[in-house]
């Protein structure tokens, strides 16, 4: 018994950092209908602002907490309410964690810009001394951080329970959610709500993140993911609490704590279990909690009476061109092509060569999105974790059973295949939100303790992918295996036209524009959602073999987490649900992230990311994509300059073309808002 209290006692305020979060997880989405991912991002700059304090400003530690935590946290929260969450109050839960996904990758990366990159040891404590044991319960001793983090934490979590069942403005923060354009008709101020709940529960990040300083040994603007495990345990305890209790997110939040604690206690250090059961625990937890939690089924499903009245989406740019742009857009497009590959053969320096082969690569890796998100409208978080099979297979298969590379590559996508409708058989049932999570939770487990192992990622050493040839061509050259890679991505591209155009395309069509009445028509949702992924999964995993490929070497840092949260949030600002999207999206990040690394110094690394996170928060509003968005402005523009033209011929020659094809009429009745984008 006192082996089991000694390892339990101590992981109850280990556990309270994890409840802090999901009673901020909870608040967050009880009040506005957000899931919050970016809440561990914010505890993170919350925390990192009182260490520089602290210590490089010498602020005492009861200042800085009031700063980074009272002042500096309920601002970032009042800065993500009022400009951005505010203006998309109604948007899809979908939509919703489209935008907190670009949060999360773009405050962290935002941190290098203010502060460098070095890296800062020994963060301070908040109250207590940590080195310092203040008593003993059953024998365990109780040292002064761990006091602090419990004592705070319980305080804390029986305000805010208090404050939602006994307080008008609780109440308020329940009606908003449950349908805010009600709640403003019985004279509820919803935007001062929710205002208020984004100032609160961004305290509680602040919070949190000061309390867990203590437990990281060195804290670094470049590395926000030393918070994964605050991340991880927080999702599995609100899901627990089915995103409604926050008394239960509080109970679970410390129970993980526990269990964890217990289970690194009573497994053998260095053995087989202890490398293997400890870090995967928290993802089956989360994974078992998102599927067999009935609660959660309802959070997918709308009450507002009136979130059917939003108006439809607009239409691809493609299908607004006048038709006299078809020939040169035509011509055009082979003449860019063609430049394109000449020019790589030929003049183009060398470190150019092998960017566009990775921009090629990551281009067929981009595809999958398109297919899973653009497609379907389901959002998975996790196709670098796709690409790391692909790539890991390859390099595993080539040196250890001689396998050709190509050969390998193709294996490797069949093996990416497989591993994606596993996810996709174990989250069969769930959709949207609890979907997004569970990969999500698979890119976590595969970041964290999947490919760390030199079986699977190589550990720290990583694999060597070889450049593969064929007969008697060698692909080792940089410019010859361009033409491969192009090959391999024009291969790639047909496919995934081939299935957008044919049944399944028009089966996902129907899925993603209303999952129940596809139902409703014979369509087998299950099916669509097993191809769908199995698909996803294989081109990814193809493409990832063929950018390790071009890279040489491999390792895990490569296919994050957070990798796989870029790799979403790059295709959906350059547009999801075209071929050409995921082509640019691959593309423009391989060619800014050189021109980036050429020309401006090393801390401003993280600009790409913010980038393509900032394009991913108009997703609500332009879920076609901004660049998507921006072209058809462009093309409503110069089609107004064709309709002048024909009107001004008209005056001359005969009457106008009216309702032709490629009049501005028709134009104007494809636009959601019934005017041009720029009117």
């Amino acid at each position: 018994m006192s082996h089991f209290l000694s390892y339990a006692i101590p992981g109850i305020p280990y556990g309270c950092n994890f409840a802090l979060m999901a009673v901020g997880l909870v608040l967050t989405f009880r009040a506005t209908g957000v899931f919050n991912l970016a809440f561990g991002a914010q505890a993170f700059v919350a925390a990192f602002i009182f260490d520089v304090l602290v210590r490089s400003s010498h602020v005492p530690v009861g200042l800085a907490f009031v700063i980074a935590v009272l002042v500096f946290s309920p601002l970032l929260g009042l800065a993500l309410d009022r400009f951005l969450f505010r203006h998309i109050p109604t948007a899809s839960t979908t939509a919703k964690l489209v935008s907190s996904l670009g949060l999360l990758i773009a405050i962290p990366q935002a941190l290098p810009l203010f502060f460098g990159n070095g890296q800062r040891l020994n963060p301070p404590n908040l109250w207590l001394n940590p080195n310092h044991v203040y008593l003993h319960v059953f024998s365990t001793p109780i040292n002064g951080g761990e006091v602090t983090t419990t004592v705070i934490t319980v305080v804390v979590a029986a305000v805010v329970v208090a404050m939602f069942r006994w307080t008008d403005i609780g109440l308020q923060m329940r009606a908003v959610v449950e349908s805010r354009r009600m709640s403003q008709l019985e004279g509820i101020n919803a935007p001062r709500v929710a205002a208020g709940a984004w100032a609160l529960s961004s305290a509680l990040a602040g919070l949190a993140g000061v309390l867990l300083l203590p437990l990281t040994a060195s804290l670094s603007p470049t590395d926000p993911l030393q918070f994964t495990a605050l991340l991880v345990a927080g999702l599995t305890a609100a899901a627990v609490a089915a995103m409604r209790s926050l008394p239960i997110a509080l109970a679970a939040g410390i129970g993980l704590g526990i269990v964890e604690n217990l289970l690194s206690g009573y497994l053998p250090s260095g053995g087989v279990l202890a490398q293997t059961v400890v870090p995967a625990f928290p993802f089956v937890v989360l994974v078992g909690t998102l599927l067999l939690n009935p609660g959660l089924r309802r959070l997918e499903l709308s009450s507002d009476p009136l979130a059917a009245a939003d108006p439809p989406p607009a239409p691809p740019s493609v299908s607004i061109r006048d038709r006299r742009l078809e020939v040169p857009t035509r011509v055009g497009f082979w003449v860019l092509v063609v430049g394109f590959l000449a020019s790589s053969v030929t003049w183009v320096p060398g470190y150019y060569v092998t960017v566009f082969a990775e921009g090629l690569c990551l281009s067929i890796v981009f595809l999958s999105v398109t297919l899973i998100t653009g497609m379907s409208g389901q959002l998975s978080l996790c196709q670098a974790a796709f690409a790391g099979v692909g790539a890991f297979a390859a390099g595993q298969f080539a040196e250890h059973l001689g396998l050709p590379v190509l050969l390998g590559a193709v294996v490797g996508g069949l093996l990416a295949a497989v591993i994606g409708t596993i996810v996709a058989v174990v989250a069969i049932r769930v959709s949207g939100l609890l979907l997004a999570l569970v990969t999500l939770a698979f890119a976590l487990f595969a970041d964290q303790s999947l490919f760390q192992y030199s079986w699977t990622g190589g550990g720290l050493a990583g694999v060597t992918v070889p450049r593969p040839s064929i007969g008697s061509i060698d692909f080792g050259n940089d410019r010859t295996f361009l033409v491969l890679c192009f090959v391999a991505l024009v291969l790639c591209s047909v496919l995934v036209l081939l299935v957008q155009r044919g049944t399944v395309g028009r089966y996902l069509a129907a899925m993603r524009g209303s999952p129940v009445a596809a139902a409703s028509m014979g369509i087998s949702l299950r099916t669509a959602r097993l191809t769908v992924f199995a698909m996803s999964a294989g081109i990814a995993g193809f493409g990832g073999a063929l950018y390790g490929s071009v890279l040489r070497q491999v390792s895990a840092d490569l296919f994050g987490y957070a990798i796989s949260l870029v790799f979403v949030v790059a295709v959906i600002t350059t547009g999801s649900r075209t071929v050409e999207g995921a082509v640019q999206a691959g593309m423009g990040f391989s060619v800014i992230q050189l021109l980036l690394h050429l020309y401006l110094p090393a801390r401003f690394a993280g600009i790409l990311p913010i980038l393509f996170a900032v394009g991913a928060m108009t997703y609500a509003a332009h879920p076609e994509g901004i660049v998507e968005y921006q072209k058809s402005k462009w093309m409503v523009r110069v089609s107004k300059a064709f309709a002048a033209y024909d009107a001004r011929r008209a005056r001359k020659t005969g009457p106008p073309l009216g309702d032709a094809p490629g009049s501005m009429e028709g134009y104007q009745a494809l636009l959601p808002s019934g005017k041009p984008f720029g009117g």
